[in-house]
């Protein structure tokens, strides 16, 4: 937990590790923060995150309080350090979840490396390692072996392997740090084999396979250091097993202080599949993108009479929301874990998830992995498209007490649709492409009814006046194509001049919604905004503008969800997978409307 003044900025000040299997975040003082095990949705091992007395910890405290610390990541990987200075001596702890190939396969244990390296002086610390279960309710046994303790009665066995006294962690008896230490937490399968040589094998490893991983990663001329950061984070948030990839890792940080914002982000959201795919495609990634397109496939979406909005990361429905007898993140609460999202009816996925295959058919690369059961999944989609044109839904922002036929999904009705229409043209298949071109033109036709004379705008519903920042997409998916250039302008300054709260930081909307008004800027809306510029032929003010969304990232360059333009302050869930995305999108939207030659 952190403490702040809140009219202080507000920082996440922590680093995010992980192997595909697993996330945990590290604070600035080398304590786990965030753990969850065996999945990103499982309960925490480690959660002081969210309540410094019931969840656990693995920290490593240096004597006194007079010492400083600074957190970096090894160049192009996720592999963590920390650095501490003590009037004792100095310290580096590393930090990294294994991932490498081994044997034709990604080898990528439930299983968290750490080391404390000396640096200088004889540094004296308290090493505590106290694992828990089901939220903090289960406090497991602690036995010792020969060179390991084990926490025995949690979901599956848990075992530190270590160099260090299992006396002084199991007592947290303060002791000099006089030789480098290895630590080795694993969940199910203890470590097999000597602690020091596969540490030091597996950080070479990993080291190696993100360093390659980022070396194949297709980069834009600039801003080549913040894609790289994110385009690591996002892989760090797909959980491989099935290809499904998380908002977030965490759950209940709130989108701002003392207002109830707090839900579950470790979860699957279809309408990221649009987004989250053209950032694949952007870097060059085609597993990943073939994987999450796997993930969306075997929801089974043609033997099911709606989609939800969010489904867990196996692809199962249920994820019912519960609230916590936990402290909360600096207090707040309630602490939640599931989503009730996931009985809202939301509409727009079904577009995003036909732009999204509809790469599969296009692509040079790609189009010889198409089968029929993606060309079934696309009729599929559009088939649900047909049948919810004019279906009231929740609407992007998953608005809890209210349903209307929202211009964001009528949107994606029209994009997905247009898509449909051109593979269908490709394929010959003149039914489909008649079907297409029909859901397409009633799509737009409903959209035009969602138009405000009086604020020159497309607005958030059919029957409103209020705007919405989301209907900045209008801009980037082309749909003021056969339109004056003018139109799209007065739009875009409509949007800006109701719901810009400082240049390049927006508001979602400015009506009250279940919790009352909005303080903090939504960080996709400045990422839509900075493309809906680049495409309008104001690159440099796009370039400009993300610049200084840039500065809301924390010192090891992760984004959140949410930001408090008054107190300059990171809130909401973190990492924000949503954020990183839009980040790369941006880089690349900028790019392409700035080209160049790369010497200039």
């Amino acid at each position: 937990m952190e403490s702040t003044t809140f009219g202080s900025p507000h920082r996440y000040n922590h680093g995010l590790i992980g192997n595909c299997a697993y996330t945990a975040l590290v604070d600035t003082k080398a304590n786990i923060s965030w753990l969850c095990w065996p999945r990103f949705d499982s309960s925490f091992i480690f959660g002081p995150l969210l309540d410094p007395e019931k969840g656990g910890q693995f920290s490593f405290t240096p004597s006194g309080k007079n010492f400083s610390s600074s957190q970096s990541y090894i160049k192009n990987t996720n592999i963590l350090s920390t650095r501490i200075e003590t009037t004792d001596g100095a310290f580096e702890v590393i930090d990294f979840a294994p991932r490498f190939n081994l044997f034709e396969r990604y080898h990528k244990p439930l299983m968290l490396f750490r080391k404390i390296k000396k640096l200088s002086g004889r540094p004296r610390i308290t090493v505590k390692c106290n694992p828990v279960g089901d939220y903090g309710k289960i406090q497991p046994r602690v036995m010792l072996g020969s060179n390991h303790i084990r926490y025995e009665g949690l979901e599956q066995p848990v075992r530190l392997t270590t160099n260090a006294s299992l006396t002084y962690i199991v007592e947290e008896k303060e002791f000099t740090v006089t030789e480098d230490l290895y630590f080795v937490l694993s969940w199910g399968i203890p470590l097999e084999g000597p602690l020091q040589a596969t540490f030091e094998d597996f950080h070479k490893r990993t080291k190696n396979y993100w360093t390659k991983w980022v070396e194949n990663c297709h980069l834009p001329q600039i801003f080549q250091k913040e894609v790289i950061r994110s385009a690591l984070a996002l892989k760090l948030h797909q959980y491989e097993d099935t290809g499904g990839i998380i908002a977030s890792c965490t759950t209940s940080l709130p989108e701002i202080h003392d207002e109830g914002r707090n839900w579950d982000y470790r979860f699957c959201w279809l309408r990221d599949t649009y987004y989250t795919l053209s950032a694949l495609n952007s870097l060059g990634h085609f597993d990943e993108m073939e994987k999450y397109a796997h993930f969306v496939e075997n929801l089974n979406p043609h033997d099911l009479a709606s989609l939800q909005p969010v489904y867990c990361i196996d692809g199962s429905p249920e994820m019912t929301e519960i609230e916590l007898e936990l402290h909360g993140y600096m207090g707040n609460k309630p602490v939640r874990v599931g989503n009730q999202a996931s009985m809202q009816i939301q509409h727009d996925a079904y577009g995003q998830i036909l732009l999204a295959v509809f790469r599969l058919f296009i692509d040079e690369r790609l189009v010889g992995r198409v089968d029929q059961s993606s060309v079934r999944l696309m009729k599929s989609i559009l088939r649900y498209i047909e049948k919810t044109m004019e279906t009231p839904d929740n609407g992007v922002w998953e608005f809890r007490g209210k349903q209307a036929i929202h211009s964001y999904t009528l949107m994606f009705h029209w994009a997905g649709s247009a898509a449909v229409r051109k593979v269908a043209r490709l394929m010959n298949d003149e039914e489909l492409a008649v079907r297409a071109e029909k859901a397409m033109n009633y799509a737009s036709e409903l959209l035009e009814k969602c138009y405000s004379q009086k604020k020159q705008a497309y607005a958030q519903a059919l029957g409103s006046e209020e705007l919405d920042a989301s209907a900045l997409q209008l801009i980037t998916l082309g749909y003021f194509h056969d339109k004056p250039k003018e139109a799209a302008m007065k739009h875009v300054e409509a949007i800006e001049k109701e719901l810009m709260l400082s240049p390049g930081f927006l508001l979602r909307y400015k009506h009250a919604d279940d919790f009352g008004h909005q303080k903090s800027a939504f960080l996709a809306c400045s990422f839509w905004y900075v493309e809906a510029l680049a495409q309008m032929g104001r690159a440099k003010e796009a370039e400009e503008i993300l610049q200084s969304i840039i500065q809301t990232q924390n010192h090891v360059g992760l984004m959140s969800e949410d930001f408090d333009v008054e107190t300059q302050s990171q809130w909401g869930n973190f990492p924000q997978t949503y954020s990183h995305v839009g980040l790369i999108n941006c880089a690349f939207a900028i790019d392409k409307a700035m080209t160049s030659p790369a010497f200039f």
